[in-house]
């Protein structure tokens, strides 16, 4: 991320397969009540921190969840409801075939891919899907691209990758950061801030 340029990351709020433990990866689920409220919260936290809320660039991830969260700050912010765009390098992490799946459900199903994961999380990939080196390689040309003080709306995934580039963290460590419906993430290029 260049010098100079704040970013603002807020995930988009719950959804029902959230809170079901459901992997939605790059399937549209729609967000719940409780999201919606959670993205109020977050424009909120927002709001406080930007003088000049117009000034910003605003991207959101394609998916329905994600557009829903950024139009619910923007209008909490007093701008228009459609004034941002969206990019497809923000799409969450693709799960392939344990997309729609329970977590719970898959040592079951998918023993091998498990046991895969938790003996090398970020080169793990579910049949059909990508792994976190590949969405990091996306996410870091889409932080390359921005050249102004940015506001995003996008998946637990990009937020982890985020961090962990601006943090310097180690691959591996990346895929289990927590990242929380109910806060705004504000990165710097050497800082992050979960507020």
């Amino acid at each position: 991320m260049r010098t100079g340029i704040t970013l603002y990351f807020t995930r988009h709020g719950e959804t029902d397969w959230n809170k079901a433990l459901r992997y939605q990866g790059q399937h549209d689920v729609p967000l719940n009540e409780t999201g919606r409220n959670q993205a109020r919260r977050n424009a909120a936290a927002l709001a406080a921190l930007v003088a000049e809320p117009a000034r910003l660039d605003y991207v959101a991830s394609p998916l329905g969840r994600t557009r829903e969260t950024m139009e619910i700050v923007r209008e909490a912010l007093g701008l228009p409801r459609a004034g941002y765009r969206t990019d497809d390098r923000l799409l969450e992490l693709n799960y392939g075939v344990w997309q729609g799946q329970l977590a719970a459900d898959l040592p079951q199903t998918d023993p091998a891919g498990v046991a895969w994961r938790s003996r090398d999380p970020a080169h793990w990939r579910a049949a059909g899907g990508e792994s976190y080196v590949e969405l990091t390689a996306r996410v870091i040309e889409w932080l390359a691209s921005i050249d102004r003080d940015t506001v995003i709306a996008a998946h637990a995934g990009i937020g982890r990758v985020i961090e962990g580039h601006v943090r310097g963290l180690e691959a591996a460590r990346v895929p289990s950061l927590a990242v929380p419906h109910d806060r705004l993430m504000v990165v710097c290029h050497d800082r992050v801030e979960w507020v």
